[in-house]
């Protein structure tokens, strides 16, 4: 850890959960996803688009979306002194239909999920 992300920590959030939360609302709740994941990485870094912009270039931009989440997300590892487990490359998952939305979600929900909880860990080990 190199210290260089210093806000606070954002939310793990189940992969299932979540994947059945956008089936069951039929995609509203990635509307919520896309606002907290990004507001989340921005008071962290201080890096990013956050909440309200990420979210309207959720809505707006979707397909740009699958391209920034991911990149904003490896740079949080890199800015860490960590490898980047993903990056905008991953975006291009959601071009297999069907099959590459899920494993774009699993991808980036369980680096950022890695993330919270390392420094989570890393936190309680200091106090």
């Amino acid at each position: 850890m190199n210290g260089g992300s210093t806000g606070p920590l954002g939310q793990p959030r189940g992969v299932g959960f979540g994947i059945l939360m956008f089936i069951v609302t039929l995609g509203i709740y990635s509307i919520y996803w896309a606002y907290k994941t990004q507001e989340e990485m921005k008071q962290h870094t201080g890096d990013g688009l956050g909440g309200v912009i990420g979210l309207v270039v959720w809505v707006v931009l979707n397909i740009v979306s699958f391209f920034v989440i991911p990149s904003e997300t490896g740079n949080m590892f890199q800015k860490d002194g960590q490898e980047k487990p993903v990056t905008g490359k991953t975006g291009f998952w959601v071009l297999l239909p069907i099959a590459g939305g899920i494993v774009w979600f699993v991808k980036v929900q369980g680096a950022l999920n890695r993330y919270w909880q390392g420094k989570a860990t890393v936190a309680e080990a200091v106090a």
